[in-house]
């Protein structure tokens, strides 16, 4: 078995290859599907794999260079598993919903993260202890309400230099401050969408859960294989 048939046969057991229906096909993606069944549009995966090659290329890339990557799924099915990815690896990453203006008034959105670090900084320390029990209450509920929006991407400490969208249907508005910034994009192209414009498209099933995992384990382990390691001390 060639390394294609391997990496087709592991997309394909994932459910990668499953697309949308005909009358929902974008015209665009038709290059990049095998064929309709049942009409269903089945996603031609020894084109994924090349792709998807690619995009692991690049957040190698990214990470060697000690770049930043931001990773966006907002849709109920997909914000679990990036959170559960991103989350432990230190990861900027988007799940809950994209705060508008995230890339395009960068300044501003900071401000929200560096009140939700100070707060939690303050509470560790037992600052929050001289206040009566009713303020720690409305302060608790404001850090929860930040935590909520923002704590995803507590990690970032400047505009990231990539991003990685699950679903750039859902998630359009990411897709289009990105390009307004001019941050590359890696995205997972279902057959509902036009791929063109983004920079690393990935032609796959963006709705089933084992499908996104495939792709978020597959990208995110590539960018971590490309950071660099903390030089030991002697």
């Amino acid at each position: 078995m060639t390394n294609l048939d391997k990496k087709v046969a592991e997309l394909f057991e994932a459910g990668c290859h499953l697309g949308h229906k005909n009358n929902r096909v974008h015209p665009k993606a038709r290059k990049y599907i095998y064929s309709i069944e049942n009409g269903v549009s089945v996603i031609d995966l020894t084109k994924t794999v090349p792709l998807l090659d690619e995009a692991k290329a690049f957040m190698k890339d990214l990470a060697k260079g000690g770049k930043t990557v931001l990773v966006v799924s907002t849709k109920k099915i997909g914000s679990g598993v990036v959170s559960k990815i991103c989350a432990p690896l230190g990861i900027a990453y988007v799940s809950l919903k994209w705060p508008a203006g995230l890339l395009t008034n960068f300044e501003m959105i900071v401000k929200n993260v560096k009140k939700l670090e100070k707060m939690k900084e303050e509470k560790e320390k037992g600052e929050w202890n001289k206040y009566v029990k009713h303020e720690q209450v409305q302060m608790q509920k404001l850090m929860n309400k930040l935590q909520k929006f923002y704590g995803g991407i507590l990690p970032l400490k400047k505009m990231p230099d990539a991003l990685l969208i699950i679903d750039i249907k859902k998630e359009k508005n990411a897709a289009t401050e990105a390009k307004a910034m001019k941050i590359p994009v890696v995205a997972v192209v279902d057959t509902n969408v036009n791929p063109e414009g983004i920079d690393y498209p990935v032609p796959g099933n963006d709705d089933s859960l084992t499908s996104i995992e495939y792709f978020v384990n597959e990208l995110i382990e590539a960018y971590t294989k490309g950071t660099p390691t903390e030089p030991t001390s002697k």
